[in-house]
């Protein structure tokens, strides 16, 4: 049995994420989701508590044909220490997917084997287009980025308003 970890913000889940993790679960048996930078919050680049990106996780993947963990990981401030901090926060994984040049560096000299899955249209689908439209949109139209679980927990949480009030374009 092969278990992946795959790291992110998640600021918020988005289609793209949930691409990637259908490629792990064709590929592995299990998948430890972790919510990287958990400690941030309320800001333009990282809108949602970790609390509420794993809801949004949870929701995203309630369906999903694959057993999955879901853990926050605070970031840590001297990247030779980062893995040690991430295996202490995760059960154990066998690979790790990420497309991010400092984790696959971190892994891979920690010598655990690094897969870089294709990302889904990274142009459309990124964190920072979703905060983006979410910001200059009122249409809505952020939603057509995430999945429709996703947008339910942006709209109990009142995220839009929430990141349009931090960014400073609330009106």
């Amino acid at each position: 049995m092969e278990r992946a970890i795959y790291i992110g913000r998640f600021q918020p889940f988005h289609c793209g994420h949930e691409k990637i993790i259908k490629t792990i679960a064709e590929e592995t048996d299990e998948v430890v989701i972790g919510i990287g930078s958990a400690q941030k919050s309320h800001t333009t680049r990282d809108p949602f508590t970790a609390g509420e990106r794993i809801e949004m996780v949870l929701k995203a993947l309630e369906n999903f044909p694959i057993r999955h963990y879901i853990i926050p990981i605070q970031d840590v401030e001297y990247n030779a220490l980062w893995v040690s901090h991430v295996r202490s926060m995760s059960p154990k994984f066998d690979v790790a997917y990420s497309n991010n040049p400092l984790v696959i560096q971190l892994f891979t000299e920690a010598g655990i084997e690094v897969r870089r899955p294709a990302m889904h249209e990274r142009d459309i689908y990124s964190g920072a287009a979703v905060r983006k439209s979410m910001i200059e949109g009122d249409t809505g139209e952020w939603r057509r980025f995430v999945p429709p679980a996703v947008a339910d927990v942006i709209e109990q949480v009142e995220g839009v308003c929430r990141i349009k009030r931090v960014s400073g374009n609330d009106e």
